[in-house]
């Protein structure tokens, strides 16, 4: 393998972006500390002239490559170092909490994010405002002075009216867990929560979920389940009673092996219901739910006076294997209700009772339905609405197109099983030029609601961009409310009244708060009007501003290449590309960007990594093939079973597309990918390696007869290599006839056709 240079972390001077080769979807990418060396080394692989084939039927590149680093080289690093520092100090925009003030006045807390490069840590801080509205088409923000920064906090939640703040501090060993409840000027309350009573409480956006009582006296959360007690040995065998770690001659076992949910929750325990007293600290985990259910997103009943007082969730049933859910929207889940524990006021206080589970189970809300999470209840108690990933657990597929649902909420206030469930916005196949394509969300706000009270606000994808949505409940009306003339991505942070507070950004500006006024309400006119805010973080350098504004953008369509009948309606519409280039007319090496998945997105927002890399010289070919989210449920489901073919086809097309459009030359063209993405840019330097100059793939998926045996997500090969009989068929033991297949669908495959210099990130 002469031609392929094997990067790792050791390997210092050969450093390699990691943040710029991670899929958009979810959000939250790792920090990248390692970029900044790396622009000189693609350049001059892509200058550098002809490449070995694996074989070595020709003379290998490297015998061009400078050996050492020489006094330029290194001030060279050293600049690009500063530089990547200098683009990683703008700040992201989290998320924004807002209380209604007096008159025309609100308070708001808005979360933000800075990567420490030094540290390889996540500087979380939280600023706040004071918004006013000045007239119809003017809104001040009034900003603290300085931002606090959120150290050892693990989440956040305010109370509903906004007068109190909850504040976890998850231990990082088996310390208690620590709630804090704050006032306006001070801690109110403080607890410590034992092992024995749980462990960390879930922050992870998925299993989370962490929920106010309507009178915010209790708090509904979800937690690791306390740890099981372990067995000790000593030299004489099995010793009864307790003892601790530090005791001379013993050790511990680990007791029975638990299953976890794969990647991220590695080591974590099952997730279990918790309730908390605030004005105590009295907490109670909520009986009756199977042991076989992973809990999360809890969310109070609407209190009825007179009735038992009952929490929703979802769970996820664990009745064979557990697979792997980051990422993974096809593992089937459905709403529950529970009572919660009871309380009775008191002349010294609330008091929590247990609530008997006995004739009165855990019911099943959403048994008609494969899928069901977000669960939402409207503003009157009246209806509860939940998205839905059923196209995902269906087909097979890790993520598809959603559903939003609603069911009616008993009057008397007892949840049932045979609750109807309604659609309100079903799946779209194939939309027309223009119109919705379909609902792709990835969070809903803890309250969502206008004051109608039947208006959501949401964000959702819609090709190669993140939107703004309002959804009527009642009517399923569905409008797009960001700007229908930008080709920015919008996501909502939260709602003032009727008013929405939201970030705005591209590839090449960096996000910017937006805040949104319906133009004539008295008219109901359908129109928003969007405000710039200021920016109450520190803007990027001069340096980096002027870089970014030397930078242009488009999304380009590119149509379909070998149209065939056997073609969906969908799968045959062009599919879309956001190039990224100087606005200069010159010739950049062209940098073509795969997102993983496949099922994933890469939007047109910012991004500081791939940013830094445009400003480099750089153009950049984001690829949204066949199968992506935000086209409609028939392009995503035309790639299953065709991946290594239609997918690269779609990559292959577009490059070609930019090249005839002279934006790109055809001999300076390198290709970068993770995950699935790897898979394409393994696949592409195998297939057509004539292409490309240079390819760095970080994680690829290179052998599939490999990964079906080592994953947590086998039944993910099954079902991109077979189609849609990859459900129906999968296997924990693969015949020698399947795994054949997985390797004709690999890029390992095609290895023996590789040539160029090429980079391959193990990482």
């Amino acid at each position: 393998m002469g031609s392929v240079v094997v990067l790792s972390k050791a390997n210092a001077s050969l450093n390699w972006c990691v943040n710029a080769l991670l899929p958009r979807y979810p959000p939250s990418p790792p920090i990248i500390s390692h970029l900044s060396s790396t622009p000189r080394l693609f350049r001059s692989l892509l200058s550098t002239k002809r490449f070995s084939t694996m074989d070595g039927s020709k003379a290998s590149a490297l015998e061009e490559m400078p050996l050492g680093i020489d006094e330029t080289t290194e001030e060279e690093y050293a600049s690009q170092s500063r530089l990547l520092q200098e683009f990683h100090s703008i700040s992201s925009i989290d998320k924004a909490w807002i209380k209604p003030g007096s008159g025309n006045g609100s308070q708001a807390m808005f979360s933000f994010s800075q990567p420490n490069l030094l540290a390889n840590k996540m500087r979380k801080f939280i600023l706040s405002s004071h918004i006013s509205k000045e007239s119809s088409n003017s809104v001040n923000f009034q900003w603290g002075p300085f931002p606090v920064e959120m150290t050892g906090v693990s989440v956040i939640v305010p109370s509903p009216s906004g007068a109190k703040l909850l504040v976890v501090r998850n231990p990082e060993n088996e310390s208690p867990c620590q709630f804090e409840i704050w006032g306006p000027a001070q801690v109110e309350k403080e607890f410590h929560i034992p092992q024995s009573v749980h462990g960390s409480v879930y922050a992870d956006g998925w299993f989370q979920g962490i929920s106010w009582n309507s009178d915010e006296t209790l708090i509904a959360y979800v937690a690791e389940e306390p740890s099981p007690s372990k067995p000790t040995f000593t030299c004489q065998g099995y010793k009864k009673g307790s003892s601790t770690d530090k005791d001379v001659g013993n050790w511990k076992g680990q007791g029975d092996w638990m299953e976890d949910w794969g990647e991220t929750y590695a080591g974590k325990r099952q997730p279990a219901l918790f309730v908390i007293n605030v004005n105590s600290g009295e907490t109670r985990a909520v009986k009756g739910i199977e042991k076989r259910l992973s809990v999360g997103q809890v969310v109070w009943a609407p209190p009825i006076s007179g009735s038992h007082q009952y929490l929703v969730f979802v769970g996820w049933s664990a009745d064979t294997r557990k697979l792997g859910i980051k990422y993974c929207y096809n593992r089937p889940c459905a709403l529950y209700a529970v009572k919660a524990p009871l309380h009775e006021s008191e002349a010294d206080g609330t008091e929590i009772k247990d609530s008997s589970t006995d004739g009165c189970p855990v019911v099943n809300l959403t048994q008609s339905i494969s899928s069901a999470f977000f669960p939402r209840f409207s503003p009157d108690g009246k209806l509860l609405l939940f998205l839905s990933a059923k196209s995902s657990v269906d087909s097979g597929a890790h993520s598809a197109t959603d559903s939003l649902h609603k069911i009616d909420w008993p009057v008397d206030g007892v949840p049932c099983s045979s609750a109807e469930v309604v659609d309100v916005i079903p799946v779209v196949m194939c939309a027309d030029d223009g119109c919705f394509p379909g609902l792709y969300c990835s969070s809903f706000l803890t309250n969502p609601w206008l004051s109608d009270g039947c208006t959501m606000i949401i964000s959702s994808f819609w090709g190669s961009c993140q939107v703004i949505l309002s959804v009527n409940v009642l009517s399923g009306q569905v409008l797009r409310i960001s700007p229908t003339d930008s080709n920015f991505s919008w996501d909502v942070l939260s709602l003032d009244g009727d008013n929405i507070v939201a970030v705005s950004s591209s590839p090449v500006d960096e996000p910017h708060i937006k805040y949104g006024l319906l133009d004539d309400k008295e008219s109901k006119s359908t129109a928003w009007n969007w405000l710039d805010v200021p920016s109450p973080t520190n803007e990027c350098s001069e340096k980096v501003k002027s870089l970014l504004s030397s930078l242009k953008f488009s999304i380009l369509k590119i149509p379909v290449r070998d149209v065939s009948d056997s073609l969906t309606k969908g799968a045959r519409k062009p599919f879309e590309a956001t190039f990224v280039s100087s606005k200069t007319k010159r010739s950049d090496p062209l940098v073509v960007v795969l997102h993983g998945g496949p099922h994933s997105v890469y939007l047109a927002s910012f991004s500081k990594s791939l940013a830094f890399l445009s400003s480099n010289g750089f153009s950049l070919l984001h690829v949204n093939y066949r199968g992506s989210l935000g086209f409609g449920e028939e392009a995503l489901q035309s790639l299953p079973g065709k991946v290594g073919s239609q997918d690269v086809n779609d990559v292959l097309v577009a490059i070609d597309h930019v090249i005839d459009l002279g934006l790109a030359s055809p001999s300076k063209i390198a290709v970068l990918g993770g995950s699935h993405g790897g898979f394409l840019t393994t696949h592409l330097i195998g297939q057509a390696p004539e292409k490309f100059a240079a390819a760095c793939a970080k994680n690829p998926v290179c052998n599939l007869a490999l990964m079906v045996g080592t994953s947590d997500i086998p039944d993910w090969c099954y079902l991109e290599a077979f189609g849609s009989e990859g459900k129906s068929i999968y296997s924990e033991a693969p015949s020698a006839e399947d795994l054949a297949l997985f390797h004709s669908k690999s890029p390992i495959s095609h290895i023996s056709k590789v040539c160029l210099f090429k980079l391959l990130l193990l990482y």
